[in-house]
């Protein structure tokens, strides 16, 4: 059994302005640094064996305290990445309908196979997820694993661990900085915690 506490990074303004931000490099923005630090603060004393983060520097950043508090390093794994949203990274929900009007129907559709141009299927995204997280149970069974990640990423191993379809909207919150400790036993995914944000509740806001 491996056991894991997966955490969203901290805020970044395009979260804020409601934009699709996928693979862009964004940082975080005050708020999110700010969590940043109050997860540090709440996870000091928690002993964990190894911290891994996507490459994404908003996942870095929300990684970087911890890194000091437990005095280990965060190890870079690029397979954690969100999911890629191709043309639309960047572009403020809102202005989707217009510009690209074809494309929106489409991505209502919430289907597993569909990708925007230049982007990642759900289905592929599912793959890419499961299988880095597999390489990690298993490189480091009987170990306590921290990841710092992405939305996306966490909404896939939601549905993974509670058998849902890929497709369909999401249906579970994620917080910024939550908490959301799981175990890796056998080949099954269990989840133990999910979306624990009280040492940030009075930072969050709805996104």
């Amino acid at each position: 059994m491996t056991l894991f506490t997966f955490i969203r990074h901290g805020e970044t303004d395009a979260n804020r302005q409601l934009r699709f931000q996928g693979q862009i490099d964004t940082p975080l923005n005050a708020n999110g640094l700010a969590q940043a630090q109050r997860l540090a603060t709440r996870l000091a004393d928690v002993p964990h064996d190894r911290l891994f983060t996507s490459d994404l520097q908003r996942a870095r950043q929300t990684a970087a305290p911890l890194a000091a508090a437990w005095a280990r390093p965060a190890e870079p794994l690029p397979a954690l990445r969100e999911q890629s949203f191709g043309i639309l990274e960047g572009v403020p929900v809102a202005d989707v309908p217009a510009l690209h009007p074809d494309l929106w129907a489409h991505w209502l559709q919430h289907q597993a196979d569909f990708a925007l141009p230049g982007g990642e299927s759900l289905r592929r995204f599912h793959e890419r997820v499961l299988g880095a997280v597999r390489t990690l149970a298993e490189a480091h069974a009987g170990e306590r694993i921290a990841v710092v990640t992405h939305g996306g990423v966490l909404d896939m191993l939601w549905r993974h661990a509670n058998a849902l379809p890929l497709h369909g909207r999401r249906d579970c919150v994620i917080p910024n900085t939550g908490i959301n400790r799981l175990r890796w036993v056998g080949d099954r995914l269990e989840i133990e915690v999910w979306a624990d944000d009280a040492h940030v509740a009075d930072l969050l806001q709805p996104i």
